[in-house]
């Protein structure tokens, strides 16, 4: 790992902008990893901005092989599964999951009062190998967990994973290296991110509108890094009205194939098969799907 003391800025692989499409019942999502235009960019499987209204969301649903990472940028989002777990995830909180060998669950935005979409961010992280067949887990990350960091008046930076100007996260979240930045930048404002050495990492453009290197990236753009520094030099014009945001993301890249069929990830298509085989008998780690349905996936259809 390298955290550079005077910081050689990656180039730009790519950049391209989040286009918006279906997903669930009745959400519309941003997916800018998942896609023909960024495909298994390891660890990373899929990025998704999701914003939905009214009684829509992500009803009962598996997966194996691979972690989410669930961020909210506005309301409130509940989640059920096969294993008794539930809960509610707020503004500002996170929600890591692993689910391993296998898991059921839903994920339900609650309907604004005002009709405003509920609005967050999902990443889909690969698992290594070794910790496939790992038992389902959670990590709820509080919003007053996560450290905030000012290096200067114009920028504030959270610390959800990793460290950031000598501030490190909550450790353990994941099994996943993975570190994750959200960075508002005002105008004028400069942001400098050592990342690891090696790791691929992107950042996505939640608002607004921001200069790396020469190149402008604007809302809903994700900018793709090359491995060639040691981070990231990300700034807003001080000619410009209003702050971006920013969330700025690393992983450890992982040397292993990779199978995926929706939300079921393996390293052989022989393991996809027998995931769906397993999950439609309730077998090897879907013993508990058989006959599940969550309670908060009937919204949908009261």
């Amino acid at each position: 790992m390298s955290l550079s003391a005077v910081l050689k800025p990656r180039t730009i692989s790519k950049l391209f902008l989040a286009i918006e499409q279906s997903e669930g019942v009745g959400a519309r999502v941003r997916r800018s990893i998942g896609t023909s235009r960024l495909r298994n960019f390891s660890p990373f499987l899929l990025l998704d901005h999701f914003f939905v209204s009214g009684n829509a969301g992500f009803p009962d649903h598996g997966h194996i092989g691979q972690e989410t990472i669930t961020y909210m940028m506005s309301g409130q989002v509940d989640h059920e599964d096969f294993t008794g777990s539930a809960g509610t995830i707020d503004e500002g909180d996170l929600q890591f999951m692993t689910a391993g060998r296998g898991i059921v669950h839903a994920e339900m935005p609650r309907p604004q009062k005002d009709g405003s979409p509920v609005v967050g961010l999902q990443l889909w992280v690969d698992l290594p190998e070794k910790l496939k067949e790992s038992e389902p887990r959670y990590r709820d990350l509080r919003k007053d967990e996560i450290p905030i960091v000012r290096p200067s008046d114009k920028v504030e930076i959270k610390v959800i994973s990793g460290e950031s100007h000598g501030v490190e996260s909550v450790k353990d979240l994941a099994y996943t290296p993975v570190w994750m930045i959200d960075a508002t930048i005002k105008p004028g404002g400069f942001v400098s991110q050592p990342l690891p050495e090696g790791w691929n990492a992107f950042a996505y453009v939640l608002e607004g509108e921001v200069i790396c290197g020469t190149t402008v990236a604007k809302q809903y753009n994700n900018i793709v890094f090359a491995r060639d520094g040691d981070g990231v030099e990300i700034s807003v014009p001080d000619s410009l009205d209003e702050a971006a945001r920013v969330v700025i993301v690393a992983g450890q890249v992982l040397d292993q194939e990779v199978v995926q069929y929706g939300p079921f990830v393996a390293t052989s298509k022989e393991r996809i098969y027998q995931a769906f085989m397993d999950y439609q008998n309730a077998a090897n780690g879907f013993e508990r799907a058989k006959n599940w349905e969550s309670k908060i996936a009937k919204r949908i259809k009261s």
